[in-house]
């Protein structure tokens, strides 16, 4: 499935629903999940092999490895060898799948997850780049991505230095657009959501901007 969220649902407390069904998405029976409406809309939940057939070719597809439908998952970690191998058994079952629909399509792809299991499985399974997503820790991102040889990079906003919304208290160590540049790494930038924030990242050296919109820059 394709989708965001756990719930289908409001998100964060938010009353208004993302679909007209609640519930979490893995726990949701396949027919449920792919009928709900999205927005008050007549669009549905799609799987992954109906969206790629609907994005042309020529554009590239950054797919997130978001859950594969369990609650034991180690988010935003850096694993110890045992605990990523039993990650990793968790994972490789849906790492497959998806990679299955992506090989049957030509879209430039890469693979990103907040999960260093997923990436991991990613990785040795398949021959597409891919990239972790960080959460709380530099340094643990930048060692994870070495570990793997990663393309990429994807860290918060607030996690790039030289802009206005830098959390010093937070990520005052090393800096990750210049981390990454020496090892050869893009960097690519969640969530970015206003055109302000957009121009001030790109003027800190990031590579690319992950946004709800594709008009952001938009003139």
């Amino acid at each position: 499935m394709v989708f965001h969220d756990d719930e289908l649902a409001g998100r964060d407390g938010d009353g208004s629903g993302v679909t007209d069904v609640d519930g979490v998405v893995w726990e949701t029976d396949t027919e449920t999940v792919t009928s709900a409406a999205v927005l008050g809309t007549e669009e549905t939940v799609p799987r992954l092999n109906e969206m790629l057939a609907a994005i042309p070719t020529d554009v590239g597809v950054n797919v997130e490895l978001k859950n594969p439908g369990n609650g034991s998952l180690r988010f935003g970690e850096k694993l110890s060898e045992g605990d990523l191998e039993a990650q990793k058994s968790i994972w490789s079952p849906f790492v497959d799948r998806v990679l299955a629909a992506l090989d049957a399509t030509d879209h430039e792809v890469l693979l990103s997850s907040f999960y260093e299991a997923a990436v991991a499985v990613a990785a040795e399974r398949s021959t597409y780049p891919v990239a972790p997503i960080l959460w709380d820790s530099v340094e643990d991102g930048i060692s994870i991505a070495e570990r793997y040889d990663t393309a990429a990079v994807h860290p918060p906003a607030e996690m790039v230095q030289r802009t206005p919304f830098f959390d010093d208290s937070r990520f005052s160590g090393t800096d990750i657009v210049e981390a990454a540049r020496s090892d050869g790494r893009a960097v690519n930038v969640w969530t970015v959501e206003t055109w302000y924030q957009a121009e001030r990242l790109i003027e800190a050296g990031v590579d690319g901007l992950i946004a709800d919109y594709s008009t952001l820059l938009s003139a």
